[in-house]
């Protein structure tokens, strides 16, 4: 099939991967620098910090189509003159048109990295893990006028690990993307056939994560739930420990041995840049280079730490 993959990152890299030196074409590529950027500063982005899709693509002589939106008029034309069998997306953010839906011989997919219905909406690959999911995927599905919820063409399981970040399960979605794209696109036609509608039922939707999400409460998780909020959340958002109306990150936690009585959420021990808190369940949590975000320093961190903060 001759094949318009739409994207950016990992996920759309890893979709082009899988796609070269087999019996797929890939005609064109639209890239989500032509959506973020006027054409001015796409040149200057290009010309002196050219980002990992844009070097990627040249490096693979691929394409590259000119256009600032999936729904506009000159993306339709520049379709309508390629003729593809089918568009694929991997990480957009647009809802497509039924125009341009209409325009490739077999539509448009989208690769979805869960197994759908379930986690539909921004990055599953947080949400599983932060559900305490031990089982996840990805979805090649039809593009309808809703966002993930047109009938399945082909899934993939992928197991979650228990030392899993969001970013580790996301290479590995990725990964599963690369070697299993071209056995989903081929037989296309007989998939399309034998393709399966999602069951509303089963759907659940999640919602982006706030900077509320990102704050700890130790006297509501345990330190499990505690170390699964902070994989989660790698590499895409900070987490926060809160003293007294100020926050504070860090670089790496432990669950130590130790256990303790006293009542969850407080301090048990220090040094000049770690704190050990009590969670829910007793255990203890140390955490070590600590950064005071009203200042962003870390002498003023450890100043607040030995003269502000009390065990």
């Amino acid at each position: 099939m001759n094949i318009v993959i739409i994207g950016y990152g990992e996920l759309f890299r890893a979709s082009i991967f899988g796609l070269l030196n087999t019996e797929h074409e890939i005609i064109g590529v639209l890239t989500h620098d032509n959506v973020l950027f006027n054409p001015i500063k796409k040149f200057f982005f290009r010309l002196f910090t050219p980002d990992s899709d844009y070097n990627f693509i040249k490096s693979q002589k691929l394409k590259l189509i000119k256009a600032n939106s999936v729904n506009s008029k000159k993306f339709q034309k520049e379709l309508q003159k390629l003729r593809p069998d089918l568009i694929v997306t991997a990480s957009w953010s647009e809802k497509f048109g039924q125009e341009t839906i209409n325009i490739p011989k077999h539509g448009c997919i989208n690769i979805h990295p869960s197994l759908l219905p379930k986690y539909r909406g921004p990055n599953p690959y947080l949400q599983v893990i932060l559900n305490n999911e031990i089982i996840t995927g990805v979805t090649f599905h039809l593009m309808d006028n809703n966002y993930d919820t047109g009938a399945i063409i082909y899934q993939k399981e992928v197991k979650i690990l228990p030392e899993d970040t969001g970013e580790s399960l996301k290479l590995r979605c990725c990964d599963t993307v690369r070697n299993n794209i071209a056995f989903a696109l081929n037989n296309f036609e007989e998939k399309l056939e034998n393709k399966i509608p999602q069951d509303e039922k089963n759907s659940s939707y999640q919602k982006r994560i706030t900077l509320y999400d990102t704050i700890l409460d130790f006297e509501k998780e345990s330190s499990e739930e505690i170390s699964r909020r902070i994989r989660a959340l790698t590499p895409w958002h900070e987490c926060h420990i809160c003293y007294k109306d100020e926050f504070f990150t860090f670089k790496s936690y432990k669950i130590t041995s130790e256990s303790s009585q006293v009542q969850a959420g407080l301090l048990t021990s220090k040094t000049d840049n770690s704190i050990s808190i009590v969670c829910k369940d007793g255990k203890i949590i140390e955490f070590s280079e600590l950064l005071w975000k009203r200042y962003n320093n870390k002498t003023a961190t450890k100043f607040y730490l030995k003269y502000f903060i009390k065990v």
